[in-house]
């Protein structure tokens, strides 16, 4: 039987929200502290840089692919037994990335560990859904985006001592303590719903969706590589629509369909997802252009660019739970639509960026795009999950997730050849060293030119989210 909503324990929703921010923390670290170990791989295996990045694209595909077909089994099987087999296969995945004695054997462990994150990172907000009343959801996925921003805050500088102290194999023996911990509070305090018999899993449904994604995924990798242009860009992108049509026109004939699109009838579930994935592509592109920024156009050291890209993670850790905790009080959609203006009056300042802007300009300017992040994410997180029905919370989680990680894979392929391409088109010409190579005035140039477009994406947003606003009225 399926257990109803009366039947819930809530007097144990701390303790599941513990189990789950463990997962959250592992999943988010993980990425930035891989990320700065990169120039240390590089020379340790006595290889280059073109294989090295493998061992976070090599993770990103894994998770990004398998999430979905993650979040559907776990309405079909339950989400306890999957969710601490993810923590358990991310925890021995980690310990084998530490012993890996050649790149090759390493990049192959980090698809065996990210197996595990995609299992954390696709139910971790279905479970939180699940464990606190509706009038709390927005609170505690609030605490959930301030677990976020301390992982993305801490974890360059937690990398780059354990680098500089140790050596790259603690990068991964760093998690061993937290998944024992984790695993542990997981058995003993997430709840075992059984969800109701009778559903199939949707195999052709999870094969060509799959299939979609990664060649997505892989084309925006040789895309920004290789250019947009390319020949292999070009069949991917081919192949991502093809199977694309090809999954959407299966999951409209069969009776229990991998995704249900009639989830998308919901239009605050799909202006939620629409709106957080924009943001997702936005955030992420930035945060990928402003090491070269700080570095090459203002001079700072990388300790020094450390703490101001510090700005936006922490500003949005402090006001998360405030903005739950509103959403729980007004609703969703009124605080999303607030920090959606607010976040584009910060790219409209992140615009005005130059040559001579000091630590505090640098700082004013970002921070309204931490609040503006932290004020919109967490009631839009919840708007999500509310809009779905408990027995599809499993997909509904899963999907939020793979807008975040597909939206951060776009925005830097994105974002990226926007800027190059500002850049060049400054100097007249493209030059052999590629975008950093160009003086100053054309990196500030291409810069500006960039973050203009991303206030014009934000503005589109806040739009989509206030139609959003006046159709939930409206129904109500």
């Amino acid at each position: 039987m399926t257990a109803s909503p009366q039947k819930v324990d809530f007097s144990k929703k701390w303790y599941v929200l513990s189990a789950v921010g463990m997962g959250v923390f592992l999943a988010t670290i993980d990425g930035s502290i891989v990320n700065i170990s990169l120039p240390t791989l590089v020379s340790s295996f006595q290889t280059d840089f073109a294989l090295v990045q493998w061992v976070v694209l090599a993770y990103l595909l894994t998770v990004t692919t398998l999430m979905l077909g993650i979040g559907r089994l776990a309405d079909i099987y339950g989400k306890k037994p999957i969710y601490t087999t993810g923590f358990i296969v991310f925890t021995i995945g980690s310990v084998l990335c530490g012993l890996s004695p050649t790149i090759h054997t390493l990049i192959g462990f980090r698809v065996l560990q990210a197996i595990g994150a995609a299992m954390i990172m696709a139910l971790g907000m279905a479970i939180t859904t699940e464990a606190f009343p509706p009038s709390e959801r927005g609170r505690a996925l609030g605490i959930t985006g301030t677990i976020v921003s301390v992982g993305i805050a801490v974890g360059p500088t937690l990398g780059g001592l354990i680098v500089k102290n140790l050596s790259w194999h603690w990068i991964f023996f760093v998690n061993l303590p937290v998944g024992i911990i984790g695993t542990f509070m997981v058995v003993r305090y997430v709840p075992a719903f059984r969800p109701p018999g009778g559903q199939r899993f949707d195999y052709w449904g999870a094969l060509t969706l799959c299939i979609s994604l990664l060649s997505l995924l892989v084309a925006l990798t040789f895309g920004q590589r290789n250019g947009f242009g390319d020949l292999t860009f070009l069949l991917l992108i081919g192949s991502f629509v093809v199977f694309l049509a090809v999954f959407i026109s299966l999951e409209l004939r069969i009776e229990q369909p991998m995704i249900d699109l009639r989830l998308f009838r919901n239009s605050l579930f799909s202006v939620s997802l629409a709106t957080g994935f924009i943001i997702f592509i936005c955030l992420s592109g930035t945060l990928i252009l402003m090491p070269f920024y700080i570095q090459n156009v203002l001079g700072y050291d990388p300790q020094q660019t450390g703490l101001l890209m510090a700005t936006v993670p922490v500003a949005l850790g402090i006001i998360a739970p405030i903005s739950g905790n509103l959403s729980d009080r007004f609703g969703s959609r009124p605080i999303t639509v607030a920090g959606l203006a607010v976040l584009t009056i910060g790219f409209l300042a992140v615009s005005s960026l130059d040559a001579e802007t000091t630590t505090l300009g640098y700082v004013l300017r970002f921070l309204p795009v931490g609040l503006g992040v932290g004020i919109f994410q967490s009631p839009n997180n919840s708007a999500i999950m509310g809009a779905a029905p408990r027995d599809r919370l499993g997909i509904a989680s899963g999907m939020l997730a793979v807008t975040r990680t597909l939206g951060q894979t776009t925005g830097i392929a994105m974002l990226g050849a926007l800027w190059a391409g500002q850049v060049f088109k400054y100097v007249g010409s493209v030059l052999p060293g590629g975008a950093t190579a160009a003086p100053v005035a054309a990196q500030v140039f291409g810069l500006r030119a960039t973050f203009v477009i991303v206030s014009v994406l934000i503005f589109f947003a806040l739009l989509l989210s206030i139609w959003g606003l006046r159709e939930e009225r409206k129904s109500k």
